[in-house]
């Protein structure tokens, strides 16, 4: 991973630009419109959570990995229609993303997050705690995600990973 430069200055446009999008996708995730979800991400993109300890050793294994958007598409009817699980809500909470790199094509940026999790009972818990990895370019002037990979710094997953983090 490179590390971030910190004589490299960023554009405040930029950082605001990408501080949104990733706010924007939280809130689409934390309001429920799961159907707008894959659309953060280009065509033939990669969605993954992996663990700390299997991303720091360069091992493949992951949670889940999607390698397309249909593939998110897919996971949202599914988690629609057929898998049956507890209801619950999420909320995200993010640190201020740290841009890594800028070239004509990719921007790298680091984010920490934080996800909770309320079930109906009204009882919040912390879900997962981690980091965003992600890639992001322009798609018709829009910024999407060409690569999301979350490390989940959280050893223990408690139930059905089934809402995206």
């Amino acid at each position: 991973m490179p590390i971030s430069n910190p004589s490299v200055t960023i554009d405040p446009t930029l950082q605001t630009e990408v501080s949104r999008f990733l706010a924007s996708y939280a809130e689409c995730i934390d309001t429920d419109r799961l159907e707008d979800w894959p659309e953060y991400f280009t065509d033939d993109c990669l969605y993954m959570l992996q663990s700390r300890e299997n991303f720091d050793r360069g091992l493949p294994v992951s949670a889940i990995r999607c390698d397309s958007k249909g593939m998110l598409v897919d996971r949202i009817v599914s988690l629609r229609n057929a898998n049956i699980f507890a209801e619950h809500f999420y909320r995200h909470v993010l640190s201020i993303p740290l841009i890594h790199s800028v070239d004509d094509d990719n921007i790298v940026v680091h984010t920490n997050y934080v996800v909770f999790q309320t079930l109906l009972d009204g009882a919040s818990r912390t879900y997962s705690v981690g980091r965003y990895i992600d890639t992001l370019t322009r798609v018709a002037g829009e910024l999407k995600f060409k690569e999301k990979i979350a490390v989940f710094d959280t050893n223990q997953i408690a139930t059905l990973l089934v809402t995206p983090i």
